[in-house]
């Protein structure tokens, strides 16, 4: 129960404020003048402001509330190094038995900052923990927050206000006191290079704890994709710029190790691992078309719509056997530079196209054995989209090119609506496979993209046949020659798909597919091995046309080798999950029909944030919890066992503004209550008050008329 007086004015403050001032004037007058009845005059006008400012008794029925204590538990993963789990048991248990003593408190208990694969929550994000806790905790009831962790806390916030609450902050750290830990920080690391080109990376060594004598030079030990490992002296403090090249396309990783030393905390935090895309420069592209038609532009505005694609294009206007009459020297026609391209600069582009090119003597024949040299010796690539011209008499095929084609013309053109198809081994290549529309799991399902009406019939000699089309004859013939490639798309009717004929189809899906395996892109490759990390996990994924494939050899960074065996997971897909035994650059290397096929992974520590400093240090945040008054305390017992800890002893205070000394640490006691009940008494108001003031101003004019 409570009690306490409160006043509810009949009249605005102000008034009575001059009311009280004047009867002040007139009660000093009557000092003054020796008045006899000034005391009962003067006790009047008192009564009179009392009953103005009616006063009345509150009596309340309170119910206390429980203080509130949040401690929050670090469990981040450098938490889990040493013998800190043990440490952090001992503190959670002993200071569990403290709080239990402590009268009319409720303790929460936060298991904060456990690892995630959350991207955006790297680090240990001690205070993120804190404010979800306190989204249920009446700031009003809040004694303190207790922190257990090793002082690596990668949110604290610059001032104490930014915490929103009135309440000490507590820090028990784990760990002891300058312990000896190096590592590897990465100063500078490109996140790209051209292929074939090597950029700088910097890093340098940092060494915590005291080491007195100890040399201060350090070996580095460099691990590179396809190249034998190099050591490297590095002093430690000081940046250390290492070559990193980019052999390929795609992810290139280096890694980078420092040997442990004796004594030192962990290893774990030894390692760098860096990874950058190999990007190749600008790919150039020769579009030759034989005549104009609306195909042309659909090759056309799909390369020139890729940024990666240098387009040189030609369209013959004017054959030779063309002849009206008109003289050269008014034609505003360009002439093909066929030298220029076909022997002097060939080698210059990544894929040649023809496109509805029939042969009537505008490359001479010695060209055509350029091209095939170009596929077969040089690695180039070479597509030849044609129709009814690839069965026609003039069709390249019947030029010194035909060896490098995968199929010859019957002579036959086939004219009728049919739809392309994905065939078997076009569910498995990464050209066509999950094409939109193909509807390819379901064989007796048609695709749902629209038809086409021409093809021109060709007999298979070489090759994979990935799409088919009229009558089930070839349509898209895929296939290696020599160090080239080579594709043939059996009809010129692509750009139906373009122009929406019967809802389109899937045009730029495929040909940006089609053009970029023939210039090699890593990502399109049918013959495959590709490796990923979840933690401490390796996935291993190989594609393949094959019927099946042959095992995976697993080598780790402590050379140890494994040999794993895949199992199917669709189409041309073979995979398998392992556990990794320690941290570090693993590779994996496989056969294929194409040759000897390699990945590499890093597995380790999936948060290089929380890993890069795991010494204990209150420096972090010291600054803070002295400006909430609380403390920071090292609990590790001197000598003592690992799970030997002196927790400081808990007081529950009012009104301090220190609550932190040595040995103990306070809670502010918040005195909260729920008001269930109030009663209100007047006490100076109606009869009470008349009677009084009338009984003074009679006792005045009694004492005066004496």
């Amino acid at each position: 129960m409570s009690w306490s007086i409160d006043l509810a004015p009949v009249l605005p403050v102000p008034l009575l404020w001059a009311a009280g001032a004047i009867a002040m004037a007139l009660v000093a007058l009557l000092f003054a003048r020796r008045s006899r009845g000034a005391a009962l005059r003067a006790a009047a006008l008192c009564a009179l402001i009392l009953a103005l400012l009616n006063p009345t008794l509150r009596e309340e029925e309170r119910e206390s509330l429980a203080n509130i204590a949040l401690v929050l538990v670090d469990e981040s993963t450098s938490q889990a190094l040493e013998r800190r789990p043990e440490q952090a048991a001992a503190i959670r248990k002993a200071l569990d038995e403290r709080l239990k003593g402590v009268k009319n408190l409720e303790v929460r208990w936060v298991e904060a900052a456990r690892p995630s694969n959350d991207a955006s929550a790297r680090g240990t994000p001690l205070f993120a923990e804190l404010n979800k806790a306190l989204a249920d905790t009446p700031p009003d009831r809040l004694a303190g927050v207790i922190m257990v962790t090793d002082g690596e806390v990668h949110d604290v916030p610059k001032t104490a206000a930014a915490l929103g609450f009135d309440a000490p902050v507590h820090a028990l750290l784990t760990g002891t006191p300058g312990e000896f830990d190096r590592r590897i920080e990465v100063l500078k690391a490109p996140r790209y290079g051209l292929v074939g080109q090597t950029r700088d990376i910097e890093i340098v060594v940092h060494e915590t704890g005291d080491r007195t004598g100890e040399r201060t030079s350090v070996t580095l030990n460099i691990r590179r994709e396809g190249r034998s490992d190099e050591k490297r002296t590095a002093e430690i403090g000081k940046p250390v710029s290492i070559d990193m090249p980019f052999p390929h396309a795609g992810t290139n990783i280096i890694e980078v190790e420092l040997p442990a030393a004796e004594g030192e905390l962990t290893p774990a935090n030894n390692r760098a691992v860096l990874s950058a895309e190999g990007v190749r420069e600008n790919l150039r592209v020769l579009l030759v078309s034989g005549v104009p038609h609306a195909g042309e532009r659909t090759w056309r505005n799909l390369l020139k719509s890729d940024a990666a694609v240098d387009l040189v294009h030609f369209t013959i206007l004017r054959p030779p056997e063309k002849q009206d009459g008109t003289p050269i020297n008014q034609l505003s026609l360009i002439q093909f530079p066929t030298k220029e391209l076909f022997s002097d600069k060939i080698n210059e582009f990544d894929l040649i196209i023809f496109d509805r090119y029939e042969h009537r003597g505008i490359l001479q024949l010695l060209y055509y054995d350029n091209i095939q040299r170009y596929v077969d010796g040089h690695g180039g690539a070479l597509l030849v989209a044609g129709g009814d011209d690839y069965a026609s008499q003039t069709s390249v095929y019947r030029t010194p090119l035909a060896p490098a084609l995968p199929a010859g013309p019957t002579g036959r053109v086939i004219e009728g609506p049919f739809k392309a198809k994905i065939t078997s081994d076009g569910v498995k290549h990464p050209v066509t496979a999950s094409l939109p529309g193909s509807n390819a799991a379901d064989p007796n399902a048609q695709p749902s993209w629209g038809r086409w009406f021409r093809q021109a019939e060709v007999r298979p000699g070489r090759g994979r046949v990935v799409m088919s089309g009229a009558e089930d004859k070839p349509l898209l013939i895929l296939d290696r020659k020599g160090k080239g490639r080579v594709a043939l798309l059996t009809s010129d009717q692509a750009w139906l798909w373009a122009r929406g004929y019967e809802g389109g189809g899937p045009h730029t899906d495929l040909l940006r597919r089609l053009a970029h395996w023939l210039m090699k892109e890593p990502e399109l490759e049918e013959e495959r091995l590709l490796a990923s990390v979840a933690g401490m996990k390796i996935t291993l994924e190989r594609h393949s046309m094959e019927e099946k494939v042959e095992p995976v050899t697993l080598a780790g960074p402590g050379g140890e080798k494994s040999e794993l065996m895949l199992e199917a997971a669709g189409p041309g897909i073979w995979k398998t999950t392992v556990d990794a035994k320690l941290p570090g650059l693993y590779k994996a290397e496989s056969k294929s029909p194409s040759g000897p096929l390699t990945a590499v992974a890093h597995a380790g520590a999936e948060d290089p944030r929380e890993m890069s400093e795991v010494t204990a240090t209150p420096d972090n945040l010291k600054p803070l919890v002295e400006a909430t008054g609380g403390g920071v305390f090292w609990t590790r017992a001197k000598g003592g066992a690992p799970d030997a800890v002196d927790v400081p002893r808990i007081s529950m205070l009012a009104d301090a503004k220190v609550l932190a000394g040595s040995g103990w640490m306070g809670l502010k006691d918040r005195e909260a209550f729920l008001t269930k009940g109030v009663r209100l008494t007047p006490m100076f108001t109606g009869l009470l008050a008349l009677t009084a003031l009338l009984a003074l101003l009679a006792a005045a004019w009694w004492r005066e008329g004496k």
